[in-house]
């Protein structure tokens, strides 16, 4: 469950600048949204490859 509460924390950590960039209109906000979501994508990678090896070793 580490990976969970990783993804929580990480989804998390954006609400803040979701809120600013849509309700705001504030465009540095977009910008950390970006690289959030960058961060997303390549933990979740991560965690196909780690599900995949796991699942093949069973």
């Amino acid at each position: 469950m580490d990976k969970f509460k990783e993804l929580s924390d990480l989804v998390a950590s954006m609400e803040g600048d979701f809120e600013k960039f849509y309700d705001g209109k504030n465009k540095a906000a977009g910008t950390r949204v970006r690289k959030g979501m960058l961060e997303l994508t390549k933990w979740a990678k991560e965690v196909r490859t780690d599900v995949q090896e796991k699942k093949n070793a069973m």
